[in-house]
């Protein structure tokens, strides 16, 4: 069993980073050690913060896979900083793996830039001549690394630009498996068959990891209707739905664009706006059954949302 060495970021829904590496190394027959460059927090709905670990961490991550186990095979992906780029190439300078793999990570795949320019520079000039194969991605991976610094040919390293496996996760499972077929001895034509071969299994059977994001929004919907009059508080929402007031806001801007504390207060506000116009019933008895302390809190709110008192909507619509 042929054991291979994996830095890059970690991705906690699995569909990509060194938890999938791991995951398609193993499922064709190889053993994968890890070096975790970067760690995110990330669900279905997408990244939405980064910890770069520091390049020291990274270094002894390598070192101690390397000093040990002595993978010849390395795949390298998600490198976001100068100093880990830097531990990166002195490690493959110093111990010369057999193989080495580059699958670079330029964009989230909701578009947000992950690489400065800064970056992108040094990998051009220090990274790239030190590998045999990089996958890019059509799109920015392709633009940012067919570059005409870079002459190809002359480093020797072969560039591979993958236009059909787009979907979120699958370029990454094809280095890992190509990995695993250059790391049994494959010629390289011949592995990246096996790889695009593995990959198109994949696909027929592939399986998302759904987030509960449609339902879950169905649900604050409902709530809000039943506790509108009570309650303006979004935690309150997030609790009774067993989730985090963050996650619920992440959901609310994904499927309507509006904070959930929006939601709350223009259901609220159309309730009250019905209120004035169909019924006589005093303001300050509005106020009241709608969970305000007094006329004068309700008035401020009112005027906050439509920009009129109750009384100025009331007398504008008679």
């Amino acid at each position: 069993m042929k054991t291979i060495l994996t830095i890059t970021g970690s991705d906690s829904t699995g569909g990509s980073g060194v938890q999938a590496d791991i995951r398609t190394i193993a499922a064709l027959g190889g053993y994968a050690v890890s070096a975790v460059t970067s760690i995110t927090v990330q669900n279905t709905l997408g990244i939405q913060a980064f910890h770069d670990l520091p390049a020291d961490i990274v270094k002894g991550q390598i070192e101690a896979i390397i000093n040990d186990v002595q993978p010849d095979t390395v795949k390298v992906g998600m490198i976001r900083t100068i100093e880990t780029l830097s531990v990166v190439v002195d490690a493959l300078l110093k111990y010369h793996p057999h193989h080495v793999i580059y699958d670079p990570i330029v964009t989230t795949s909701n578009g947000d830039r992950l690489l400065t320019d800064d970056v992108i520079m040094q990998i051009r000039s220090k990274l790239l001549p030190l590998c045999d194969i990089v996958i890019l991605r059509e799109g920015d991976a392709e633009r940012t690394f067919t570059h005409p610094s870079i002459n190809w040919e002359r480093q020797k390293t072969r560039s591979l630009v993958l236009d059909d496996l787009v979907q979120h996760g699958l370029s990454n499972s094809f280095s890992s498996a190509l990995a695993v077929y250059l790391s049994k001895d494959e010629p390289m034509e011949q592995a990246i068959q096996h790889a695009k071969e593995y990959i198109r299994t994949l696909v027929a059977r592939k399986s998302d990891l759904n987030g509960r994001s449609s339902q879950l929004y169905n649900e604050f919907l409902e709530a809000v209707q039943q506790h509108y009059r009570t309650n303006r508080d979004v935690a309150f929402y997030a609790d009774c739905l067993n989730v985090s007031a963050r996650y619920l806001s992440q959901v609310a801007h994904r499927i309507s664009g509006k904070s959930p504390k929006n939601i709350i207060d223009h259901t609220l506000t159309e309730a009250l706006a019905c209120q004035l116009r169909t019924t006589q019933h005093p303001i300050q008895e509005i106020a009241y059954e709608h969970g305000f302390t007094s006329q004068a809190q309700f008035a401020k709110f009112f005027r906050k949302q439509t920009g009129q008192t109750p009384s100025e909507w009331r007398k504008q619509i008679k």
